[in-house]
């Protein structure tokens, strides 16, 4: 679609424009967009300027990676948001959960490995049966911590789509029905005092996120049932804490609270963690979960939660219950797409409540854009931000590239953590995709011996014809960082013989890439 570029008239102390837009003529506000083919590039005339309005919904990774490319390609960009500019990611879930976690990431570095690489503590509270713990943790001061640097990267992210020339609006945004005449929409924005005011756009970008879902008869109470927002408002770390969920949030926050010293029970409705990982990966992980003393409960459906005393007991599905000091409830979540005024306008929801949006952003009303979670095509704050970066491309006519997910690494932030990118096992088990696949364990990894590591492994696929890396699996220490070279290959439809002869660092973890790349080549040409 071309965006309509529009012509307004500037105030004569560039406050604003004739229709009462804020900001729309700002003294040294950026000019339109491109000029689309085959139309004259008039940027001014006069005291005349041609701008696009975009208005945000949500300011979440795609709402403020979509307001910094609208205003660098020359349009008026106002962000509407209710919390805080980084949204849930980084107030409430992404950010905060790594900084919790690179807490629990040194506590269990040094719990499992300090005896092995020799490393002596004084410890004046030895125990006849138990060795005290040499290290402990202070919850409140972990905590305080985490909400400072979520609050400072929210305000990190404000300050740069301000210098970008981008507007921020404190209030929540509500969709219009219908189209001007011009295929302008309107959006209004009610701010905490109940005052309200309208917006004008030609196209809009809905980017309000997800908000934990509920079980009716476990609610949480922010102090002992609690949902992943609430879990820093705690002073002491839990004593006993019963994790339902064992998809990505409750394994993450599982392990991390594991290795701050707290008894976890994981409660896990299917046969394993991580259902949708790859098996192989779950399996390492769940394997390291039991051994560190984690009880983890398998097939085991949680259908309620209540306080008892200072206390929370869970009843499941089969009768039993089980007690803690407190109750992590991690069983998804639900975008955040109702009062906002969707359908009434035209864009089509989803079964879930998600917004349904093409692999350029568009939904089914014209001039409206979607991203992040409320798409649900893939909680991640990185496809999030791609999402709103391809909107604004698409709309403002410049060079695009439909979201392709085979592209997409992501990881899991355990010990060790897992990573991946491209095809997966299920693929290849499903036949969606013929593959060669090679997994070659860590324990074979100089590096790995060095540093004590004895779980992980890493695990490529290929095509059988070409050699052409389609997909990989990490599990290790920061798997996170060695996935990119392999995402690299995905991308780039590189080889293994292209993996196999590039150098590598010895010793080096991302050397078993490399060996990994040279088996697969090796059978390769030991087929043809």
């Amino acid at each position: 679609m071309v965006p309509r570029v529009r012509e307004v008239a500037r105030r004569a102390r560039g406050t604003g424009g004739p229709d009462g837009r804020p900001g729309a003529a700002r003294s040294g506000a950026r000019q339109g967009p491109r000029t689309p083919p085959g139309e004259s590039d008039v940027r001014a005339c006069g005291t005349m300027e041609y701008v696009t309005r975009i208005v945000i919904i949500g300011g979440g990774p795609g709402g403020y990676e979509a307001a910094l490319v609208a205003a660098s390609l020359g349009a008026e960009v106002t962000v509407v948001d209710c919390d805080g500019l980084g949204g849930a990611s980084v107030l409430t879930d992404c950010v905060p959960s790594k900084t919790l976690i690179a807490t629990a990431e040194v506590m269990t570095t040094f719990d499992s490995s300090y005896e092995e690489l020799g490393i002596i503590v004084e410890d004046d509270t030895p125990h006849v049966d138990r060795p005290a713990r040499v290290v402990g943790v202070d919850l409140g001061k972990v905590n305080r911590r985490v909400k400072r640097l979520a609050l400072a990267q929210s305000h990190d992210i404000t300050a740069s789509v301000t210098r970008a020339g981008g507007r921020v609006m404190r209030g929540r945004g509500r969709l219009e029905p219908g189209q001007a005449p011009d295929g302008s929409r309107k959006v209004t924005v009610t701010a905490a005092d109940g005052t309200s005011e309208g917006l004008i756009a030609d196209a809009v970008l809905i980017a309000t996120g997800a908000h934990p879902r509920e079980i009716p008869d476990a609610l949480p109470d922010g102090e002992r049932i609690l949902n992943w927002t609430q879990v820093y408002d705690l002073d002491e770390l839990p004593e006993e804490l019963i994790v339902v969920g064992s998809g990505v949030t409750g394994a993450e926050f599982a392990g991390a609270y594991q290795a701050l010293g707290s008894r976890v029970t994981l409660v896990s409705s299917r046969d394993r963690v991580l259902p949708g990982e790859d098996p192989d990966a779950a399996a390492v992980l769940e394997d390291v979960f039991r051994r560190r003393g984690m009880n983890v409960m398998s097939r085991s459906r949680a259908q309620s939660a209540k306080r008892v005393g200072d206390r929370v007991e869970v009843t499941l599905a089969d009768g039993r219950m089980i007690s803690g000091t407190h109750c992590l409830m991690a069983v998804g979540s639900i975008p955040n797409t109702e009062g906002i005024g969707l359908e009434a306008a035209g864009v089509k929801l989803t079964d879930s409540g998600h917004i349904w949006t093409d692999k350029v952003s568009r939904t089914s009303a014209q001039g409206v854009y979607a991203a992040g979670d409320c798409t649900g095509v893939f909680a991640l704050a990185s496809v999030a931000a791609m999402q709103g970066r391809i909107a604004m491309y698409h709309f403002l006519g410049d060079a695009v590239t439909p979201l392709n997910l085979k592209t997409v690494s992501a990881n899991v932030f355990t010990d060790p953590e897992i990573a991946t990118v491209g095809y997966s096992q299920a693929d290849v088990d499903s036949g969606r995709i013929d593959a060669r696949v090679v997994k070659l364990p860590l324990l074979r990894n100089p590096r790995a011996k060095m540093q004590g590591i004895r779980d992980g492994f890493v695990k490529l696929f290929c095509r059988p014809g070409t050699g052409i890396v389609v997909g990989g699996v990490v599990v290790s220490p920061r798997a996170s960082e060695l996935i990119h070279p392999i995402s690299i290959a995905v991308d780039n439809n590189l080889t293994v013989e292209q993996i196999a002869n590039a150098f590598t660092v010895y010793p080096s973890l991302s050397g078993s890439i490399a060996e990994v790349a040279r088996q697969l080549h090796t059978r390769k040409a030991a087929s043809e």
